[in-house]
């Protein structure tokens, strides 16, 4: 008899409940919600010479909707399929007897008193009985007997035969609903609630395998007496049986088949390689015992022992999970542009869309609108949060967009809220995350917090977190320089006063250079003097990104997540692991469904209701953009960005002399331009002659227009930080080769600007040899090229300059003065001695300051606007094409 039954023999729970053995159940929890398709493309045998006919294999195509997936059975596994399902019909026409003899007991009165009790039959509360004849979902044994016959006669009219059988023994009970969405059936043909859910991608390989990492149930201990049992011993020694699923994101371990609670997951990550050497996913392990047959899983700086029946199983696993690995093009295992985890979006209309807020205004009143608009699930991190913040402004007219407020709503309608924070060293800080994590947790029991890392089990002192993200039902994300906390919420007039309060209640005005509160209980109450001290202006932006690149951000949030779940609270059954939804064009979603419509929906749309730029609109792209077909390589609307504006003549954008005295920064603007718009080669100018203008102050909106967009996701991540098997520094990458590839000019502003030269043994980071590489090269061939450097006057922390307690600022004043004009490691320094004074017409740093008066009629006071915006941006024609890194990170070691 073949030991290839699937590791249990049968699952002890199909005798668990009358309930729970009753075909199919609602519709609501049934696999199959129409009937799947099966063809038996081929027959096999292991020897030629061998007739037995269990011995048979069979390689069945499956279509269900628009999934496709294969499998291979021996004629074996279909008689215990068989034997399993009478057994299921037997035990069932009992149960329905039992519930007669109820009805009959009641009816004479005794049903109150006296109860039919099985013990083999607990009130689990499962799937309620079908109403129905148990003989219209019986599969005759005839249709099984045929698979055994033809077992005489030459091989190919014995292979055409048991293809007939086996056909008609599948059309069966593939022909019920019922019937396809009982457990035996949906276990025999290897699906899950995973396998239909089109977010998680295409349906791979499934099935029952045992593992050594996750805790055993008790159930575990109840043997079946398998042969399996007893000759492999393969309960021993707390393996546990699990439900393992491939997509090609992940590998999940789920309980069983017809459970979604995620037990574990790998989310598959680029790959180590050494040298020319290929590392693989998945490896066969050799054990000693050779009735024991393993592989191992490698993801996520994590080795995953697992066990399986045979040694065919095996194979099947390796393969299958190492077929997903090795797709370059597709793989999440290997490093694209920059070295990033994340491929360039927006090379085909795939529905990548980006929209830009200049200011805290603009970008948190977008986040509230979407925030309102959730529906299953919503991701926040930040170095700092704070769920008192108001949203929307004056805050008295919108006491129900602070932001705790806005979760709560979301809660109570079912929406699962993850947020994770930074767990700050609070003797160096005073955010309180503790503090904020209470406010949260109290808020709903959907509400899920984490704080992350430990530092005294990590040792991790000099990294933090400094990502601001916030993720809606995996359709738009945020992400820019802007945390969801007290002090980055302002306007473009950057006041510096609010009195009496209207705009930022309480310590909201918030100057971190004059004081840092010290308790944040009492959020309402003022922590400045606002007739004596200016609030700090903050000037900032942020992003919005719909379709894949918003996906791959949230994939990104859920490798941190799930790292620090491991890591804070492995056995905390209310803090979830989160699985990555799928952001690759599926190749096999080629047909239709009356579910899922692939039509290009969103290029259908118009293009100036796209692109329009009044105010951001909560409305997200058409549900299908993640399924949408991709253009064939000859399609000119798949052109790379390389392509150039015929006749454009930049010389004229050059008659203004930059200095770093006389420049007014606030009388220009620069425009990011969509690269797709740059394909229309002369008439792109002329369609946007408005746009690329040059405008005023008063002319300038902070919110610019939703268009088609290509981008990367880039970032900078470790072991420590999401639990990579390689350190990923993609941001570095991207700033020094975009850096060295810029045409006319760059302009960076940023919170800091600490980087070091080639020579520089201390600073580690090369932005600054790029900057001077480019230079020299500009120097060289006798180009006009200009770089913008704007960064705050002062850090952003409490104490002057020459104060005792203010050494964090002196010390980031040394390392920054350092990298600009001290020693001989200074860009300055090191500039001028090659070039000499005309040095500074290549390279200008600013400092933005404001003023106004606190009270009417008091004296004039000014302040510096905090600058922590646009990290970099680097142009190729000025005004009119930007490439840009937008985020969180700091140019900073």
């Amino acid at each position: 008899m073949s030991t290839d039954r699937l590791i249990s023999g049968y699952d002890h729970s199909a005798v668990s409940s009358s309930h729970s053995l009753r075909y199919g159940g609602d519709a609501a929890d049934r696999i199959f919600d129409e009937l799947p398709t099966a063809v038996i493309e081929s027959v096999s045998r292991p020897d030629a010479s061998d007739i037995t006919p269990l011995l048979l294999s069979y390689t069945i195509q499956l279509q269900y909707k628009q999934f496709k997936w294969q499998l291979r059975k021996k004629a074996s596994q279909v008689i215990y399929l068989h034997l399993a399902l009478k057994k299921r019909v037997i035990i069932e026409e009992f149960h329905e007897k039992q519930e007669q003899v109820r009805e009959f007991l009641h009816s004479i009165g005794l049903g109150d008193h006296t109860t039919v009790h099985d013990e083999d039959d607990p009130d689990d509360g499962a799937l309620p009985i079908y109403e129905g004849s148990v003989k219209n979902r019986n599969v005759p044994s005839r249709a099984a007997l045929s698979i055994i016959r033809p077992a005489i006669g030459k091989q190919q009219t014995v292979s055409d035969k048991a293809k007939s059988a086996m056909q008609g023994y599948l059309n069966h009970f593939l022909g019920n609903l019922d019937i396809v969405n009982s457990r035996e059936v949906c276990k025999f043909l290897e699906v899950s609630r995973l396998s239909f859910s089109p977010e998680y991608g295409p349906k791979l390989k499934e099935g029952y395998v045992l593992v050594k990492h996750l805790p055993r149930l008790a159930e575990d201990y109840t043997c079946s007496g398998c042969c399996l049992c007893h000759f492999c011993s393969c309960w021993g020694k707390n393996w546990r049986k699990v439900w393992l699923v491939l997509k090609p994101g992940f590998l999940a371990f789920l309980d069983n088949h017809l459970d979604n609670k995620l037990l574990d997951i790998v989310v598959f990550d680029v790959l180590l390689f050494e040298g020319n050497d290929e590392v693989y996913l998945a490896q066969d392990l050799k054990e000693r015992n050779p009735l024991r047959h393993a592989f191992k899983v490698s993801g996520e700086n994590r080795n995953i022992k697992l066990r399986t029946t045979t040694h065919a199983k095996v194979i099947e696993w390796v393969s299958a999970i190492n077929a997903v690995g090795l797709k370059h093009s597709e793989s999440w295992c290997h490093p694209h542009r920059f070295n990033s985890f994340a491929p360039t979006r927006g090379l085909v209309e795939d529905g990548s869309l980006a929209q830009w807020f200049i200011d805290g205004k603009a970008a948190f009143e977008a986040i509230a609108s979407s925030i309102e608009g959730a529906k299953s699930e919503i991701y926040m991190t930040g170095w700092w949060l704070c769920p008192e913040l108001y949203l929307r402004r004056p805050f008295d007219n919108h006491s129900s967009s602070r932001l705790d407020i806005l979760l709560e709503a979301k809660a109570k309608e079912g929406v699962q809220i993850h947020i994770l924070l930074y767990k700050e060293v609070s003797l160096a800080l005073k955010i309180n995350s503790l503090y904020s994590k209470r406010k949260l947790l109290n808020i709903h029991e959907n509400v899920k917090v984490l704080r992350y890392p430990d530092h005294l089990s990590t040792g991790i002192y000099l990294w933090s977190h400094h990502e601001k993200l916030v993720i809606v039902d995996h359709k738009i994300s945020f992400i820019g320089g802007l945390d969801l906390c007290f002090g980055r919420y302002d306007t473009t007039e950057h006041r510096v006063s609010d009195l009496p309060s209207f705009l930022w209640p309480g310590k909201d005005y918030y100057n971190p250079r004059e004081s840092e509160p010290n308790s944040w209980e009492d959020t309402l109450k003022d922590e400045l003097d606002r007739e004596k001290y200016p609030r700090m202006p903050w000037h900032d932006v942020h992003c919005a990104v719909w379709g894949p690149p918003c996906r791959d951000i949230a994939r990104h949030f859920v490798q941190r997540w799930n790292h620090a779940k491991r890591s804070k609270a492995p056995n905390e059954q209310k803090i979830p692991l989160l699985m990555p939804q799928h952001h690759m064009v599926l190749p096999h979603y080629l047909g239709r469904s009356k579910d899922i419509d692939i039509e290009r929906k969103i290029w259908e749309l118009n293009p100036a209701e796209i692109s329009r730029k009044d105010s951001f609109s909560s409305q997200t792209p058409p549900d299908g953009i993640p399924l949408l077909l991709p253009h064939e390589a000859t399609d000119p609307d798949s052109s790379t960005v390389e392509n150039k504006v015929n006749g454009f003549s930049s010389s004229k954008y050059y008659s203004t002399q930059l200095s770093g005295h006389n420049t007014d920064l606030q009388s220009a603007k620069l425009v990011a331009v969509s690269e797709s718009d740059l394909q229309a080669g002369d008439n792109w100018l002329a369609k946007h002659e408005q746009t690329c203008n040059i405008q005023s102050t008063d002319e300038v909106t902070d919110v610019g227009p939703r268009t088609l967009c290509q981008c990367q996701i880039v970032r900078s991540v470790s072991q420590w930080s999401a639990g990579t098997s390689q350190t990923e520094d993609s941001i570095h990458r991207a700033y020094c080769a975009l850096i060295e590839e810029a045409e006319y000019f760059i302009y960076i502003e940023n919170q800091f600007f600490i980087s070091g030269l080639s020579e520089d043994e201390v600073i580690q980071n090369r932005v600054l040899e790029s900057l001077y590489n480019r230079i020299m090269r500009a120097h060289e061939e006798k180009k006009c090229f200009r770089v913008i450097i704007v960064i705050p006057l002062l850090p952003g922390f409490q104490g002057g300059v020459d104060d005792g307690g203010a050494a964090t600022v002196r010390a980031l004043m040394h390392w920054q003065y350092r990298t600009i004009c001290r020693g001989e490691s200074s860009i300055l320094q090191k500039l001028c001695s090659k070039l000499g004074p005309i040095a500074h017409e290549f390279i200008s740093f600013f400092g933005l300051r404001t003023y106004g008066r606190l009270i009417d009629g008091g004296p004039m006071v000014t302040s510096q606007v905090y600058s922590v915006s646009i990290k970099s941006s680097f142009g190729k024609l000025i005004f009119m094409y930007v490439l840009r890194i937008l985020g969180m990170v700091d140019i900073s070691s």
